[in-house]
């Protein structure tokens, strides 16, 4: 096919200015192809300025573009058409311009910056105002989830979960704490709180309600209004929902990364959300409020809130930086803050009392007896939660 063997084709051409098409008719010459125009007039494309446009809707057709004009299309529709194209122009994948190292930077800065405020703006903010019409159906139901999976995650043998410790008279013990601070008042649902036999020193709030304390903190307090503390500490991040912000804010961040890296779904979000709130790290205004409200929770029932930060302290003390309630309720460099505003909060006029007698005390520190051994809980019983790996 040559323009002395065949005098034209017919295509369409797209000049850039306007998105319609113009029908024009085409000949192929050895050095060049010509396309002429309906008002008489002559484009010559030479072969080696020829580019073809991928990415098409209609892969039939193949669509050309010129070096020197690169908004210009021709559309070749006849098959045996483009098979010539294909064979003369020898440069139609050819790209005339690399794109520049330091505009490829920008555009991947450009990305990682709108995920990022997507990640650390967008879905906080969303989060935020998901926990504030969120029904409390949904918050249980989240809550739930998460507190079955806690267990499983924690358990060290695979054969169904830490157990949940389940003496009367130690639960009794911990709601003749819970009735003692009262704080139903403020409360969007009813609270549920569940000892994990786990010798973890760490206690937390879940969606919904639910609260969780470990074995470990109930045998490490030096009295019942340490927990009492802890307790208050942690309804405080209920009655302002902070779990299930927290717990939406997590799922949302895995959302974007799955689109971005892969498919985060199923137990894996689950898994990724329990391990999250076991080691909730809330905002310093999220901490700050709740130790407020626990503040004034103790004052009410007549414990004096210095035990929120004594039992830190002496903590931290003992054992520095590390995991469980140390890096949970008293991470640094807020510490020191919190337990002096704890210490501040005390009424130096006024005589404290106790939360618990001496009897519901023990009962509360062996809650969990007879379900210690590792054979019962599958844990480890030799570590704490806040020890080095060997």
């Amino acid at each position: 096919m040559t323009g002395q063997d065949v005098n034209w084709v017919f295509a369409d051409l797209a000049r850039g200015e306007r998105a319609h098409l113009t029908r024009v008719r085409v000949a192929f010459y050895p050095e060049a192809l010509i396309i002429g125009m309906p008002d008489g007039a002559q484009i010559t494309w030479g072969w080696n300025t020829l580019r073809r446009v991928r990415d098409q809707a209609d892969r039939r057709i193949m669509v050309l573009s010129h070096k020197g004009d690169p908004l210009t299309r021709l559309y070749l529709a006849d098959h045996e058409t483009q098979e010539f194209v294909t064979r003369h122009a020898r440069s139609l994948g050819k790209r005339d311009h690399a794109t520049p190292l330091s505009k490829v930077m920008l555009w991947a800065g450009g990305a990682v910056a709108s995920v990022a405020v997507i990640i650390f703006l967008l879905v906080p903010l969303m989060a935020t105002q998901l926990a504030e019409i969120l029904p409390p159906e949904g918050e249980k139901a989240l809550g739930d989830t998460t507190f079955e999976q806690i267990r499983v995650a924690l358990d060290e043998t695979g054969l169904g979960g830490v157990r949940i410790c389940e003496d009367p008279a130690g639960n009794a013990a911990m709601q003749t704490m819970y009735a003692r601070l009262n704080p139903d008042a403020d409360l969007p649902y009813e609270v549920k709180i569940h000892i994990l036999d786990h010798p973890m020193v760490n206690a937390f709030a879940l969606p919904g309600g639910r609260l969780v304390f470990f074995r470990g903190l109930l045998e490490e307090a030096d009295n019942p209004d340490e927990v009492a503390a802890v307790l208050a500490h942690e309804i405080g991040h209920v009655v302002y929902r902070d779990p299930t912000r927290d717990a939406l804010r997590s799922a949302g961040s895995l959302g974007v990364l799955g689109l971005l890296f892969g498919d985060f779904a199923g137990g894996t979000v689950a898994l990724f959300i329990a391990n999250q709130l076991i080691n909730a790290t809330y905002s310093q205004a999220a901490e700050a409020r709740a130790d407020d409200y626990a503040h004034d929770l103790l004052e009410k029932a007549d414990i004096s809130p210095v035990a929120l930060g004594t039992f830190f302290e002496r903590l931290h003390e003992e054992h520095g930086d590390a995991e469980g309630i140390v890096a949970h309720l008293a991470s640094h460099p807020q510490m020191t803050d919190r337990i002096s505003a704890a210490q501040a909060a005390v009424d130096p006029n006024r005589t404290y009392g106790t939360i618990l007698d001496a009897q519901s005390w023990q009962n509360l520190q062996t809650v969990c007896s007879g379900q210690a051994d590792a054979s019962s809980n599958g844990t480890s019983p030799a570590k704490k939660s806040w020890e080095k790996p060997e």
